[in-house]
């Protein structure tokens, strides 16, 4: 299949990758289901639910499963995620949009079932991303090892720009922005998975 090489601008500067995430994009909004008489705004919300389902589904969870069991099993945890039964997400899915959000916060349905088996600082805490840290030692670990794959050539970084993942790198970890974040996260994914697919990237 040819010779590994890093790609850096030419891969970007192609139409590919664009016409890709478009092309995914539209095949996921036309397999969209529909409800009859649903219009507007809750014709709208269903799109979005379906992507972020589309998404959740073919990427997103198996991710968050695996990290899960990573942080449970060492210390002899068995954690069950009820809300991953495709059941109640099914006839969630369903409801109209006003009943998802009646109360005006998020995550208004699983609040409501389970208020009454929960603690009130629990049923009312405000959502959380998962699993996320704000340890400064996190940050300068991960800055780290991309400076590492940086350093080294690794093929990974030649599907990044090198410019803003040197930037990303060499900030202050307190200082370290979403976006940086997400460039040395994204660098660190893209590392292990060259590592167990060894993929060929053809420009």
């Amino acid at each position: 299949m040819g010779d590994a090489r890093p790609a850096d601008r030419e891969l970007a500067q192609t139409p590919e990758p664009d016409r890709y995430v478009a092309d995914a994009y539209h095949a996921a909004v036309a397999e969209t289901p529909t409800l009859p008489g649903d219009t507007g705004l809750d014709a709208r919300m269903r799109v979005v639910s379906h992507l972020h389902l589309h998404l959740t589904l073919t990427r997103m969870v198996q991710q968050l499963l695996d990290r899960k069991d990573r942080m449970s099993m060492p210390v002899g945890l068995e954690v069950r995620v009820p809300f991953c039964d495709h059941r109640p997400v099914q006839d969630v899915f369903n409801a109209p949009w006003s009943i998802k959000t009646f109360d005006g916060r998020e995550k208004s349905l699983p609040r409501a079932a389970t208020r009454e088996l929960l603690p009130q600082v629990v049923a009312d805490r405000k959502k959380s991303g998962y699993p996320g840290t704000f340890d400064p030692a996190y940050v300068t670990a991960v800055q780290d090892q991309a400076a590492e794959l940086l350093a080294d050539g690794h093929p990974a970084v030649g599907l990044l720009d090198r410019e803003v993942l040197r930037g990303a790198t060499t900030a202050a970890p307190e200082e370290i922005t979403q976006r940086q974040r997400t460039v040395l996260e994204r660098t660190l994914d893209l590392g292990a998975w060259f590592a167990a697919h060894h993929p060929t990237i053809r420009v």
